[in-house]
Formats: structure tokens, C-alpha cells, sequence
């Protein structure tokens, strides 16, 4: 298993106040913690459907701030959860990093939906997932499950901001184009900022692995073909 380690700006703000809600959620004991998961993932679907229908419907936004902060909220205690019934299983662990990039994907889909540049949106998954891919690989030849200074935590309460500011924009200007103009303008500013750091990342853990990973596997692949 990976030494995880976060340098999140909010982590330290944001975790500590959502973990302590775990024993007012009354979460029964023989609960799996892999059903947290698959809940705060449906959560993450709804979000990504708010975000999708923001620029139609002023209650979007809401509903994209609420599944973002439910899937959040879930993230946070699942893992509290499987430690205090005695559940930690690396089958959750696997399901909760394989959801996370998922989740991430349908907000960034949303936002392409909602203001009809598919093909922006398109950018931005690519994107988002070749970070997701390398954040993985570093942390498999490492041993350390780093998160960046801007990271998951950042990035939902950014969206959360943002999908109460479309429902913001949405009452005040009824009809106007002014929600789809603002959901064009973060998509594209988030695939902007994914463009500029993915190069740096891959080139800082490029020389991270060099310096820090195990010694390289120089053995060759075994084939075998099943009788």
C-alpha cells in the first residue's frame, strides 16, 4: 500500500470538520465502506447532471454544489468508516481511486454539455485522466500517493463555488446567455490550467521516479498461453 501524503491547501481546513461528522451520520457498523463509496459516486453524478442543466435551470448549480459537496462529504468518511468497523479492504481502496477520476470526468462533461462545446470537453477529460494515470504510476513506483498543492479537494470546492455562482447568475439575469457564457468560461479556464501543469507534472515525477523509486524491473515478460 502507498504512503499517502498531501500538500492540499484546504485538506487541513476542509477534512478535519467533515470527518467529525462521521458519528452524527449514524452509519450502521455492518455497512460496507464500499457503499459509501458508490454513494458519494452517485453523488457525483448528480452533480455532473446539475452542471449539465445549469444553464437552462437556475435550481442547476444547486443541485451541481450539492452532489459535488455529497461526493466530497463521502470521500472523507469512508475511509474513517472502514477503520473504525474494521472494514479496511484493498478492494475498497482500489474502488475508491478508480471513482475519484470518474467523478472528475462527469463535472468536466457537465460543464461541456452545459454550454455545447463537446469538444473543449473533450480536451479537458483527456487531460484530466492522463493526470490521473500519472499521479498512479508515480505513486506505484514511489510508494507514496502524493496530492498536489491544487489537488482534488481544491478543484471540488471550486466547482462548488462556481455551480452557486451559475444559479447566482441564473436568478439575476433570467433568460439571458450569461450562465452559458460563465460555464464556457470555466471549462475553458480549467482545461487551460490542466494543459499548463501536465507537462510540468510529468516532467517533475519523471525525476522524482528516477530519484526516489524502486530500482528499475530490467526482467523480461513471461508469456504463457492457458492450456
Amino acid at each position: 500500500m502507498s504512503k499517502r501524503i498531501s500538500h492540499s491547501l484546504l485538506d487541513p481546513y476542509v477534512g478535519p470538520p467533515l470527518s467529525a461528522l462521521y458519528p452524527h451520520l449514524r452509519i450502521p457498523r455492518w455497512f460496507p465502506p464500499e457503499g459509501i463509496v458508490a454513494i458519494g459516486h452517485l453523488s457525483a453524478v448528480c452533480g455532473a447532471m446539475g452542471l449539465a442543466l445549469s444553464s437552462r435551470f437556475w435550481w442547476g448549480g444547486l443541485v451541481a454544489a450539492a452532489g459535488i459537496a455529497g461526493n466530497h462529504l463521502a470521500d472523507c468518511v469512508d475511509g474513517k468508516h472502514a477503520r473504525t468497523t474494521g472494514q479496511c479492504r484493498n478492494g475498497g481502496e482500489l474502488l475508491d481511486h478508480f471513482t475519484d477520476p470518474l467523478s472528475f470526468t462527469y463535472w468536466l462533461v457537465g460543464l461541456a454539455v452545459a454550454c455545447g462545446r463537446l469538444d473543449l470537453g473533450l480536451v479537458a477529460v483527456i487531460v484530466l485522466m492522463a493526470m490521473a494515470v500519472l499521479t498512479n504510476l508515480r505513486a506505484k513506483l514511489t510508494g507514496r500517493f502524493t496530492l498536489a498543492a491544487f489537488g482534488p479537494t481544491e478543484f471540488k470546492a471550486l466547482l462548488v463555488v462556481f455551480g452557486l455562482g451559475l444559479s447566482v447568475l441564473a436568478i439575476g439575469f433570467p433568460g439571458s446567455a450569461m450562465t452559458t457564457t460563465g460555464c464556457l468560461i470555466g471549462l475553458a479556464a480549467l482545461t487551460a490550467v490542466g494543459l499548463v501543469l501536465l507537462p510540468i507534472q510529468l516532467v517533475q515525477s519523471v525525476r522524482e521516479v528516477n530519484r526516489c523509486g524502486a530500482p528499475p524491473d530490467t526482467s523480461d515478460w513471461e508469456t504463457r498461453r492457458a492450456a
